[in-house]
């Protein structure tokens, strides 16, 4: 137990502290979630639309989201809004403001995709019915693309890990098995392998419940 480095995490309240870490991970990538996944809808319809002024905003936001870096973007916002606009901005705010950028982008590309492969015949007859547009997609189109939605957005949101954010000062799990390791570097030379190790395990545990939701949604659902 003491040759892997196990025992760093009995120490005092070291374990308590990657817990508040992982929390305050946890914390960000959920309102990250909520709010891309709101945004992403919209935006994602926004796509398919056929006026050229919205395609080529759409087409750009999304290039730029898989062009740039997550670590850019966060220095971007956190340290360029300071120095060249005089914000100061949080470092959990601009962690929440740029993972929301980011997972918006791909949660609209995927919404956009899962619109443009429900069959064209389907519009036509609802419009043949005398439905509108709104009646369409709320009552057609929607409830289909959310099924199609459902495994993709889940791999989406597993994906939204937050451990960049340590770069710009946030206290997350990572940041804090780094301290640990440190604060133990003497005593417990092995202490890396037991705190990444029980890192792994927390994340694995936080992510696992959502991979079990989406499988019971596809059983249900698709």
């Amino acid at each position: 137990m003491q040759d892997l480095g196990f025992d760093v995490l009995l120490k005092g309240s070291n374990m308590q502290r990657l817990l508040i870490g992982l929390w305050t991970s946890l914390r960000i990538s959920l309102i990250a979630v909520v709010i891309s996944i709101f945004l992403g809808l919209i935006v994602g319809v926004l796509m398919t639309r056929k006026n050229i002024i919205l395609k080529v905003f759409t087409r750009v936001y999304l290039e730029i989201v898989r062009i740039m870096p997550q670590l850019v973007l966060l220095f971007i916002v956190f340290f360029g809004a300071t120095r060249v606009f005089g914000i100061d901005i949080e470092a959990e705010k601009a962690s929440i403001i740029v993972f929301s950028f980011w997972g918006t982008a791909e949660m609209a590309d995927l919404v956009r995709g899962a619109l443009i492969s429900i069959p064209k015949h389907q519009y036509e007859s609802a419009k043949a019915l005398g439905m509108s547009e709104l009646q369409i997609y709320l009552h057609i189109v929607m409830p289909q693309t959310l099924r199609r939605l459902i495994p993709l957005s889940m791999n989406l949101i597993t994906r939204m890990t937050t451990s960049l954010i340590m770069m710009i000062g946030v206290v997350e799990v990572l940041k804090v098995g780094q301290q640990i390791i440190e604060a133990n570097r003497t005593s417990s030379p092995n202490a890396a392998f037991g705190v990444f190790a029980a890192v792994f395990v927390l994340y694995f545990i936080a992510c696992w419940p959502i991979s079990m939701f989406s499988k019971y949604l596809e059983r249900k659902w698709v």
